[in-house]
């Protein structure tokens, strides 16, 4: 069992950045690869962005291309979500996720199903 406690979360102007972080209870976040999905208010929840277990591998939603990157640091057992160049459109409840199965395409990294871990949430809010 590996429990996943999301922060870094706030209100942000439209063109700022943040960073989130990913907190995992278990020392061995280098076993799992991990995953960052949203979801807006009123609209279903969507993938942002992913990380392989060796961390050799992103996949990245088409619309945070660019702006977002994945990034871990297995010794301290977290994941960050670096945001630059926020917009409106990205305010939602960011989550993080974590799988002990493999992760070898964008298709399967989108994929909420192929998780098994889930943090409770950070709210972004981008203002305009």
């Amino acid at each position: 069992q590996v429990q996943l406690v999301e922060s870094g979360g706030g209100v942000v102007q439209t063109g700022g950045s943040l960073r989130l972080s990913c907190a995992a209870s278990r020392p061995t976040l280098g076993l799992y690869a991990m995953g960052w999905f949203r979801q807006a208010p009123g609209k279903e929840r969507e993938f942002v962005g992913a990380i392989s277990r060796n961390d050799l591998s992103t996949w990245y939603e088409d619309s945070v291309l660019g702006r977002f990157t994945i990034s871990r640091d297995n010794a301290n057992n977290t994941m960050f979500l670096q945001m630059n160049t926020l917009k409106p459109e990205d305010t939602a409840l960011y989550y993080c996720a974590a799988t002990s199965g493999i992760l070898r395409s964008w298709i399967v990294a989108a994929n909420p199903e192929k998780y098994d871990y889930w943090g409770q949430g950070t709210e972004v809010i981008v203002s305009s």
